[in-house]
């Protein structure tokens, strides 16, 4: 069995699953010695092989990922090896065979059987060059209750491992893994107590004398049992293939075999539930008559597909009697007869309750409710819904369903599983009515899009979809199965669309939306007087602060894509309050934490609690230290109406919030609601001491935050402002990981205030022109601002302390008549790796003046950096007086100057995301002496990556030999690597760990490719670096 959880899973502990060893019945001992099963083991061993199997893309029933399973071989000469349909995956596969020998050679699937759990491998045959072996011959006849078998396969992730059992059972129901995932039906499987585990997938079942008499697929992890297919299928598919090998050239050509549904699932039931059924007794009598002694039961109707040929024609509870006028109690029959009818009638006599019924229907081809095709667009992968998922779900075969809904649907809240009815007002049938519509559609476009879950089936639910403006994915594409090839052949699924953009590069929207958004302006115009009116009145019992500062607040909605998620980013999803600080014709400013607005590559909608509208934004600053965002919108967006009732809050700065004033929390609801209530300040300069979590992100240091009386506000985010509605402080969210023993954490919100001067400062610096790169805003190239910092973490420790470690106290009291509430030192927690004060400062210095000047805050700090930018002559240093181990010294610190822009730029190489190390990596204090500028931040699921275990969290520091010290050397490493090449990669982890690794670059499913954010357009651009 598979080697990942889906596969083996146990099943319910229902009563039907309650299995019981049936009575053997009479069969002739083998007598079969120990040198006998070592003799077939000698034979057998060597022909099994270990399965490496990288699922490329999530389709149908089975998600992207990597495992390992077991297959053997079957035809040596053509070189075919049988392992189950799980194995060899409905969708996009990447498999690598390992002999016991260790040779390993790439395998490619010909075949995956439409329902039964089995597929078979091509290899090359004359790249086995060290190894003896024989393909293992298939005795499906040989199968019987009691015979002793072994197991032989890779289980639980052992290379070779031989398990023993003893038949039970021949007529075991199939097993059912998942309510919305693959399930064999239409079929007896084996049992026996062999206690297979994960990765025993594939196995062969052998008796003594080394012939497979099953095909081990899954097991009850409840109990021992293991249960194993039938190969009566199997070696007619195998004839099939061998035929279609012979009758070929030099390489391989798809082979078809016939294969027939009615879109029906039976099962085996005894007579006397027949019976109970209302099975007439003459039709039992004639039934018993007709078929051998050791029958048991016959079949009946379990479940229809809405649709099918059986739809309509046959229920639940039907026993079958005839087909085509022969007696059918077998699957193996049944099968049989539909596979060898396929687009011909064949006639069903059954009883429903009593009632003799007879029925023609015509034979579907299963391969063409079986999907082979895929659109994969914003990173969702969508298809027709395929037979599997169909009787699963009781949906119609071929509607349009969701296998992974990506970047794009998922921000619309699409769920995995969905089936697509609606987009842009158009009915969607099938994939390419999807298609259609999507070649209309600007970039920036919000379309209504209807869906229907399994879950809620009788109800269809309405979202918005907003197409991409940024270059987050590739442009859409359709992936086709070749079955010559084995691989996935990929088309462009969209010709050239609509390109039109307003000035400042967000696309414009559709030409229905537009006339919406013009009649609810219009709407909003003629009722202005009444809306202020209400506003007015809905509001009576409000506080004057809440009146004001209301038309300043804002709701943000921020996803993040897959494809962006840098910087540590432990969430896709924010949602939090800002405050509009800025508000001209021009542009629009809004102040927000970092626990909203985490990094640049990010899609962000707001809403106004003034105004209902919704409109996008783009991140324009984000301080490398304090917890603040700073977003642009654009003020035409809101409408001749909305501009007007929105407005800016008034800033104020000075004088800071003092311990016992009394504040106004001023916030807003999940439903835009205004909620405010009158609080006092207990501490105006708590100091921050958050904790690195397990993955490093952005954490807020050397910050002092404002502390409320009352937890009324730990549930939302907004303003503090004074009495008459002037804003003070953020009231923003922080986030951290709480701990829980070594390996158990969680990730948890807080929130405090922050003081709202540096904020004043950078918008002071963004209004009257700043010296830092410039930015396009709303269509303006604007020049951002620098932040000078002292790239050290501090914290502050109490005074009385500090004298314990020997400070003189002539410091004590000088620290203590400058800051007499406080009465601190600052001392060093650690440098930034990589920084000017690395090297310079150690952890434990106390950091008693700069510049001769006492300092007992951040702000001291950050006040001494903000004077080496008002004076051009100047050194970028800071003249540090320290106390370091009982002596005071003087040690000359240079500072650092950071953008606002956060990471810009971000390379995927075989599904691995590097980027340059951001703040949080780096305040960890290490960073490679071979080289730090190609950081893994994040991997994708089933890519080349993943099954060879180059994970997040480390530096690549060597790719071939050669060193990749900076993203541009990495590249021009990486684009000289072919498609199909072994690379050696040399890696660093983040404890300091040096690693050295091989895997092999698929160029085909992960094209290397680069995503940077270019200031001149204010976008996101996607490069693809080298592809085939």
């Amino acid at each position: 069995m598979e080697d990942s959880s889906e596969r083996i899973e146990s099943e319910p502990s229902e009563m039907k699953d309650e299995l019981s060893m049936e009575i053997d019945p009479p069969f002739n001992e083998n007598h079969a010695t120990a040198e006998d099963w070592r003799k077939a083991l000698h034979n057998v061993v060597p022909a099994v092989v270990v399965l490496r199997t990288t699922a490329c893309r999530a389709f149908d029933t089975e998600s992207a990922g990597a495992s390992y399973a077991t297959g053997f071989v079957v035809d040596k000469r053509r070189g075919i090896i049988l392992t189950n349909r799980h194995v060899v995956k409905p969708g996009p596969v990447v498999a690598e065979a390992t002999f016991v020998n260790r040779e390993e050679i790439p395998v490619y699937p010909i075949y995956r059987d439409p329902v039964h759990d089995f597929g078979f491998f091509r290899y090359d045959p004359a790249a086995i060059q060290f190894l003896s072996y024989e393909e293992i011959p298939l005795a499906p006849e040989a199968a019987c209750v009691g015979l002793e078998i072994r197991v032989v396969g890779n289980d639980s992730g052992e290379k070779i491992s031989i398990l023993a059992g003893t038949l039970a059972r021949l007529d075991r129901d199939a097993p059912h893994y998942k309510k919305d995932g693959y399930n064999d039906f239409n079929t007896f499987y084996m049992q026996a107590a062999s206690g297979t585990k994960g990765g025993s997938s594939g196995s062969p079942v052998i008796d003594w004398k080394g012939r497979a008499i099953a095909l081990n697929a899954g097991s009850k992890t409840s109990s021992a049992s293991a249960f194993f297919f039938p190969l009566e299928r199997v070696v007619r598919a195998l004839n099939f293939l061998q035929k279609g090998r012979d009758s070929g050239q030099d390489k391989w050509e798809a082979v078809s075999i016939s294969r027939g549904t009615l879109q029906a699932t039976f099962v085996h039931k005894g007579f006397d539930e027949t019976r109970r059924l209302g099975l007439q007794t003459e039709t039992e009598q004639l039934v018993r008559h007709a078929s051998p002694l050791s029958e048991t039961g016959m079949l009946v109707v379990d479940s229809v597909v809405p649709g099918g040929p059986a739809y309509k024609n046959l229920e639940p509870g039907d026993v079958l009697v005839r087909m085509n006028g022969e007696v059918t109690t077998q699957f193996l029959k049944m099968e049989t007869l539909l596979d060898d009818s396929v687009g011909q009638k064949v006639e069903l006599e059954f009883e429903r309750g009593g009632t003799p019924l007879t029925v023609q229907l015509t034979v579907e081809d299963l391969h063409s409710i079986t999907p082979n095709h895929f659109l994969e667009i914003s990173g969702a992968v969508i298809h027709p819904l395929s037979y599997q998922q169909a009787r699963n779900f009781r949906f119609h075969c071929g509607l349009v369903y969701v296998s992974e809904p990506g970047y794009m649907l998922y921000r619309a809240g699409v769920p995995r599983h969905a089936i697509i009815k609606k987009l842009s007002g158009e009915d969607i049938s099938n994939l390419q009515d999807l298609i259609n519509v999507v070649s209309k559609l600007c970039k920036g476009a919000r379309v209504p899009l209807e869906y229907i879950s399994y879950t809620d089936r009788h109800r269809r639910k309405s979202v918005l979809v907003t197409i991409d403006r940024h270059e987050w994915y590739a442009p859409p594409q359709i992936y086709t199965r070749d079955d010559n090839s084995g691989i996935w052949i990929q088309t462009q699924a969209l010709g050239p669309g609509p390109t039109s953009q307003l000035a400042n590069g967000v696309a414009s929207m559709d030409t229905e939306e537009s006339d919406n958004t013009t009649k609810e302006q219009r709407v909003g115009e003629d009722e202005d007087e009444d809306e202020d009116s209400s506003l007015e009145s809905g509001n009576g019992n409000a506080s004057v602060a809440e009146r004001v500062i209301e038309p300043t607040l804002v709701m943000f909605e921020v996803y993040v894509p897959s494809s962006c998620m840098l910087d540590g980013v432990h969430s896709q999803h924010f949602l939090g309050t800002g405050v509009i600080i800025y508000h001209s014709q021009e542009m629009g400013l809004v102040a927000v934490d970092k626990n909203t607005v985490a990094i640049s590559a990010s899609d962000v909608m707001l809403s106004f609690a003034a105004f209902p509208i919704e409109i996008p934004a783009e991140v324009v600053f984000l301080h490398p230290v304090h917890n603040y965002a700073i977003i642009a919108y654009d003020p035409s967006a809101l409408g001749p109406t909305g501009a007007s009732v929105v407005r800016a809050a008034e800033l104020l700065p000075e004088p800071g919030v003092r311990r016992g004033e009394s504040v106004y929390l001023v916030g807003l609801s999940r439903s835009l609601q205004t909620t405010s209530r009158k609080s006092v300040v207990t501490n105006p300069c708590a100091a921050l001491n958050i904790s690195s979590a397990d993955s490093p992100r952005y954490r807020a240091t050397n910050m002092e935050v404002i502390e409320l009386d009352t937890d009324f506000g730990s549930s939302f985010s907004g303003v503090l402002t004074d009495k008459e509605g002037r804003v003070k402080a953020l009231w923003g969210s922080f986030s951290t990981q709480l701990k829980y023993g070594l390996n158990s954490s969680e990730d948890h919100q807080f929130v405090r205030g922050i003081p709202i001067h540096s904020i004043s400062q950078v918008l002071e610096n963004i209004i009257s022109g700043a010296k830092g790169p410039s930015l396009l805003i709303n269509g303006i190239t604007r020049p951002m601002p620098l932040v000078r910092i002292l790239e050290v973490e501090l914290y502050p420790t109490l005074l009385s302390k500090a004298r314990s470690f020997g400070l003189a106290n002539n410091w004590i009291q000088a620290l203590a008549k400058k800051d007499p509430v406080r009465r601190q030192v600052l001392r060093v927690k650690g440098c930034l790796a990589g920084s000017k004060a690395e090297n310079l400062l150690e952890q434990g210095d106390m950091v008693l003046a700069i510049n001769k000047k006492p300092i007992t805050c951040f702000q001291d700090v950050e006040d001494a950096c903000h004077v080496l930018d008002l004076a051009d002559d100047m050194e970028e240093k800071l003249e540090l007086t320290i106390f370091r181990q009982g002596r005071e010294m003087e040690v000359s610190v240079g500072t650092d100057v950071r953008d606002g822009n956060g990471t810009t730029r971000v390379i995927n190489w075989c599904g691995c995301f590097v980027q340059e190390p951001h703040p949080a990596v780096r305040a960890l204090g290490f960073l490679p002496e071979e080289g730090h500028g190609v950081y893994v931040t994040r991997w994708s699921h089933g890519s080349p990556v993943h099954r060879y275990g180059l994970y997040a969290l480390q530096w690549i520091v060597e790719v071939n030999g050669k060193p990749t010290p900076n993203l541009d050397a990495f590249v021009n490493v990486t684009k000289e690597i072919e498609d199909g090449e072994f690379v050696r990669v040399r890696t660093v982890h983040l404890n300091g760990k040096p690693r050295v690794l091989t895997l092999k670059q698929d160029l085909h499913y992960w094209p290397t490719w680069e995503l940077k954010f270019d200031p001149q357009t204010s976008m996101w651009q996607r490069k693809i670096i080298k592809s085939l």
